[in-house]
């Protein structure tokens, strides 16, 4: 009997020590130096396109600032529809966040009947990150020179023109439908699984034009025609490129953008961390020096939480407003 009395309290404080070990393993990433393992970043673009090369180069400078491994895995399909839907569900630990879009985040609520993602119920808004205006481009053998030709191209043979898209509701088929709408026209839509593939036929020639934000990098070169910019004002990267609405689409303005987000849950430490290291990558230079062979028109910007939230709803009740005016319904 004093035996098993002796080593009661022995056994009293192994079992502390066994929960207190226990308590310190279920403890949220908040709660530790984060990152201490790899963080994966869901995108749901194909590679190839700007929806490709913009995370991997945050994820590069990302590994560099912290000497963790971050991971691109590309998830296309749907419209982005299966990536996003991919990061809703995934643990709000941060070590999967995701790269969406304006399409993703603005778009698809709009234009997607059951969509199996809230925006803004699950997700929290780690920050916006680029912003940029698209290229209307051609393919190199269209007959036009301008805007004002491809108009009267498009109205002379009302649907022959194609154009591709990033897919049903993309960024790209919203400024094209726009387009119609203000021209006049009736061109056909064909839609893509990502604006890689979209840019990549419309260079050979198996669609007639494309809008892209990757536009001048090929125009460039030579395989598309630059016929003009979706922004507000002239690109300072192609001030040659006159705006839609200098084009005589009086008004036209149709801006791309993109952002990280992570499950909703995830803790907000682990968010202000990656908020610090993604403005860091901005503020320091690092995310341009990695874009600059790539694409120097999209612009780079740092927009917290709040704000980015804030964004968010601005834009889609403004892109609502578009897809009615174009008689766009959700599918």
């Amino acid at each position: 009997m004093n035996v098993q009395n002796k080593r009661c309290p022995m056994l009293g404080a192994t079992l502390a020590i066994v929960a207190a070990l226990t308590v310190v393993a279920a403890l949220p990433a908040s709660a530790e130096t984060y990152p201490s393992r790899p963080v994966t970043i869901i995108d749901p673009y194909p590679a190839g396109g700007l929806g490709d090369i913009l995370p991997r180069a945050m994820a590069q400078v990302l590994q560099e600032q912290t000497g963790q491994t971050f991971i691109i895995d590309n998830k296309p399909g749907a419209t982005q529809v299966i990536g996003t839907r991919i990061a809703a569900h995934a643990a709000p630990d941060g070590y999967t966040i995701l790269f969406g879009s304006v399409t993703s985040m603005a778009l698809n609520p709009i234009l997607k009947k059951n969509l199996p993602y809230d925006p803004l119920k699950d997700f929290e808004p780690i920050a916006l990150t680029y912003e940029s205006p698209m290229y209307l481009v051609t393919r190199p053998g269209l007959k036009v020179s301008s805007v004002k030709d491809l108009i009267a191209l498009a109205k002379s043979e009302p649907k022959k023109l194609t154009y591709s898209s990033g897919g049903v509701g993309s960024s790209s088929h919203l400024a094209a439908e726009l387009f119609n709408t203000m021209a006049g026209t009736s061109m056909t839509h064909v839609p893509y699984s990502g604006t890689g593939p979209a840019i990549r036929d419309t260079m050979a020639g198996v669609v007639d034009l494309t809008f892209t934000a990757s536009g001048m990098s090929y125009a460039s070169q030579g395989q598309v025609k630059a016929l003009a910019t979706t922004g507000a004002t002239r690109s300072k990267s192609a001030p040659n490129v006159p705006t839609l609405a200098e084009s005589g689409l009086k008004g036209y303005e149709a801006t791309i953008w993109f952002g990280f987000f992570a499950p909703a849950g995830t803790p907000k430490p682990v968010v202000e961390q990656l908020y610090a290291e993604m403005k860091k990558a901005v503020d320091s230079g690092a995310l341009r020096d990695r874009l600059r062979a790539a694409n120097d028109q999209v612009e780079l910007v740092a927009r917290p939480a709040d704000e980015f939230r804030s964004f968010i709803a601005k834009e889609t009740q403004r892109w609502r407003g578009v897809t009615a005016a174009a008689h766009l319904k959700a599918q």
